[in-house]
């Protein structure tokens, strides 16, 4: 029988999400032998592409043996570098890559890479949204929507708009965005990260690693985190700065509440009220957004355009209803004390807050100057309630514990007033009462949308 000289690379894939499903299908089609694997449980959506794929998967344990004979394994990045299996296969040698990474490999286009601890989905999506509405052949992937390893095995696109986490950083070799933004670092996921702050900073700082002088580095100056690190490293890329606090002959800042960007050549200005999206987080998502469209020369008038018909992701300060003169707002996607102090800054008007939920080792000093301030009542919807609780008691006038989260808006609608915000902004995981933030944000709009159905009777 003849057998060809050319050995099939054999490529495994740890976890058949959205991520791991896309690079199998990208490994396939390039030729290579590919098994995926999966401690959990797969959704039935990828255990039928994979079949219809023919590629071989394994769920509910991992075949360790197997999986160590690979030559290259994509992990998914929700697997910490810790656990004995990755650990075994490094001390083998074997090459351990992330989905974005592998996917780079094979594309041409474009990359434009967005992270940051908090607003990277917004500033991703305004992004996309400026750039195709300007005409561009542009795709939209990471840690949002479709696979990117999929779209680059089914699709042709010019440019890629990639949303980035930190998890999936720590696992590249040669990715190369043409665009780094860098919205800020605050502590968050440190229990991935050995409880060291630095670890979760060069992670982030492996954005820009591959850049040379041709690349653009976006990043926002007032983080004193970002600035001090910069002192220490040597960034190849073109710097792009972006202000809140001061005005930059060469970068994009906010003055007077006008978005002003003198970036690539052009420049550009807008009112900030203007736009659909509020608070001076989005201020700086909006800048880092017109910053990169003016990079790939969108015209002043097209990102005018484009900043108005934009419409946000749902569960970031979302509003729901206004009923009785108070706004229900819907910020699920505060997963972190450092999302609920942008939502809390967004407001000027006072606040009934909802939070709670699984705490991941946070520190509650850096809100509760706002919270004094702006917060007339705390309710917390959590099985584990206590640290909130004892933390905010005497600084909040009025607590509410409760695990039902119909319960929860009852108590927000009778404690509020005409001109209220009652805001869902957890700064916690939802996993102890939900299955995740999408479902928690879900069950507080239909719990908001009960009580409309209650005043008309």
């Amino acid at each position: 029988m003849f057998k060809s000289s050319l050995v099939q690379k054999k490529v495994v894939i740890l976890g058949g999400g959205e991520s791991g499903t896309g690079a199998a299908i990208l490994a396939k089609s390039k030729g290579f032998g590919v098994f995926l694997s999966d401690r959990g449980l797969l959704n039935q959506k990828y255990i039928d592409v994979l079949n219809s794929e023919n590629i071989p998967f394994e769920q509910g344990s991992h075949s360790e043996s197997r999986i160590l004979e690979s030559d290259l394994v994509i992990k998914s990045p929700g697997i910490p570098d810790t656990v004995a299996l990755i650990v075994a296969l490094k001390e083998k040698g074997i090459p351990v890559i992330s989905e974005i990474e592998f996917a780079s490999r094979y594309t041409t286009a474009k990359l434009i890479a967005i992270t940051g601890s908090n607003g990277k989905t917004t500033t991703t999506l305004l992004t996309y949204h400026l750039l195709k509405n300007a005409g561009l052949n542009v795709g939209l992937a990471g840690n949002i929507g479709d696979s990117f390893a999929w779209q680059v095995a089914e699709k042709q696109f010019d440019y890629y708009v990639l949303e980035i986490s930190s998890f999936q950083l720590d696992n590249i070799q040669d990715f190369h965005p043409k665009i780094a933004v860098l919205l800020n670092i605050t502590p968050d996921h440190l229990d991935r990260y050995g409880y060291n702050f630095q670890n979760y900073i060069d992670s982030k700082f492996n954005i820009v690693q591959n850049q040379t002088s041709e690349d653009h580095f976006i990043f926002f100056e007032d983080s004193e985190v970002i600035t001090a690190e910069l002192l220490k490293r040597i960034i190849n890329a073109q710097k792009v700065k972006i202000s809140l606090a001061n005005k930059l002959t060469e970068g994009a800042y906010l003055d007077e509440g006008k978005l002003v960007s003198n970036v690539g050549n052009s420049t550009f200005e807008q009112t900030f009220a203007a736009l659909p999206i509020k608070g001076p987080h989005n201020a700086i998502n909006a800048l880092a957004a017109i910053a990169v469209a003016q990079l790939v020369g969108v015209s002043a008038e097209k990102i005018a355009e484009g900043l108005k018909s934009f419409t946000n992701a749902p569960h970031r300060l979302e509003e729901v209803e206004v009923i009785d003169n108070v706004t229900y707002i819907n910020d699920s996607k505060a997963t972190n004390v450092d999302s609920v102090f942008y939502a809390l800054g967004s407001f000027e008007r006072p606040v009934v807050l909802i939070a709670g939920g699984v705490d991941k080792g946070n520190d509650y000093s850096q809100i509760e100057t706002l919270v004094r301030n702006k917060v007339k009542a705390l309710i917390v919807l959590s099985k584990d309630f206590e640290k909130l609780e004892t933390y905010f008691s005497g600084i909040v006038p009025q607590i509410y514990i409760t695990q039902d989260v119909q319960d929860a808006v009852n108590k927000a609608q009778e404690w509020s007033v005409p001109g209220d915000i009652v805001l869902l902004s957890p700064a916690c995981a939802s996993f102890d009462l939900f299955k995740n933030y999408e479902d928690r944000g879900d069950k507080f709009k239909a719990a908001v949308r009960n009580l409309t159905s209650q005043n008309h009777h």
